[in-house]
């Protein structure tokens, strides 16, 4: 009966106890009233009595029952309909500028970097619901993999399907990979733009200089994160082709221009992150999904359907009921 109702003052069921008070009550008067009686014999009496006498607490059962549905009347049973609208107040366009050259197949990070680099990825895209995504694939050149969208699973699917194929040219353009991110950002409408930029290596090809990629990237309000992902010292990486067409892995010293990528990270106001192993990917994705935090305004909306009125009315029932039989049936026992 109670299920999904609320009570706007409860603080009234503690009236409650006063029906046991009032049942003790009535017991006590009740055996005042019944005088014992001896008699030596029950000739006299021998015809049916009426028991409508014994049926007499019955009224006072209603009038009980009339108290019982006035306190939880005035107890304001409720129904709470409880509705949440959302809006988002700001939102954020993000690309991830990935490098697919030859030596994101290192080993250092498991299964190797580019994997590795996969798997954090789509996890940060499954975290950010309200934001739109796009990714950007470079090496010796550059272009976009996934457009902008609000679509996870096509972000996810192209995320996936990244692979060193020997398609781009071989090589670290970290100029192009930087600048086709901000071509993809510069018309875009949202208040807050992101660039998520992961090299493991030095600019070593492409035609404009990540200095002035970075340039841009201010000029359009684009805000960078830069990453570079290997770990300190040698690490096992392709050094050369087989036969087959299969790279030929050896130890290969791990070189990052860590200064570059600091300096573009100061100046569009971004930060610079080192992933040494597959933990430190995943905890520097999680930090930037803590400082690229989106604003969402929660409108909540309370609707209040009051349930006293039946109380009151099945009360005032039960006392009408009381009386109509106190006046008719009951009348010449009272």
């Amino acid at each position: 009966m109670f299920k999904g109702i609320e009570f706007a003052n409860p603080n009234f069921f503690w009236l409650f106890l006063l029906i046991p008070l009032a049942i003790l009550w009535y017991v006590f008067k009740r055996k005042k009233e019944t005088a014992p009686l001896k008699i030596s014999s029950l000739q006299g009496f021998k015809a049916q009595p009426s028991v409508l006498p014994k049926l007499k607490p019955v009224l006072f059962a209603f009038r009980i029952l009339a108290l019982a549905g006035l306190i939880v009347g005035m107890a304001r049973p409720q129904t709470v309909d409880i509705s949440t609208k959302t809006k988002t107040n700001k939102g954020i366009d993000i690309v991830m500028a990935i490098d697919v050259s030859s030596s994101m197949l290192a080993r250092d990070l498991k299964p190797y970097r580019l994997e590795a680099l996969k798997e954090v990825a789509i996890e940060f895209v499954n975290g950010r619901p309200s934001d739109r995504v796009g990714v950007v694939i470079y090496a010796g050149e550059s272009f976009t993999k996934t457009p902008i969208t609000s679509d996870k699973r096509i972000v996810q699917r192209g995320l996936r399907d990244i692979n060193f194929d020997g398609i781009i040219e071989d090589g670290t353009a970290i100029g192009m990979g930087l600048a086709t991110s901000v071509n993809r950002l510069k018309e875009s409408r949202a208040e807050s733009k992101v660039i998520i930029l992961l090299t493991d290596g030095v600019n070593n090809s492409g035609f404009i200089d990540p200095k002035i990629a970075s340039e841009l990237a201010v000029e359009f309000g684009i805000k960078v994160y830069t990453i570079g992902i290997g770990t300190n010292g040698y690490a096992l990486a392709p050094i050369g082709l087989l036969p087959n067409g299969k790279f030929r892995y050896g130890q290969k010293q791990v070189e990052i221009d860590e200064k570059l990528l600091q300096e573009i990270a100061d100046e569009t106001g971004g930060l610079y992150f080192r992933a040494t192993d597959n933990e430190k990917l995943q905890e520097i994705y999680e930090e930037i999904n803590k400082l690229e935090k989106t604003e969402i305004e929660e409108f909540k909306y309370t609707n209040y359907e009051e349930k006293y009125r039946f109380w009151v009315l099945l009360a005032m029932g039960f006392l009408l009921f009381e009386w109509l039989l106190r006046i008719t049936i009951f009348r010449g026992f009272i």
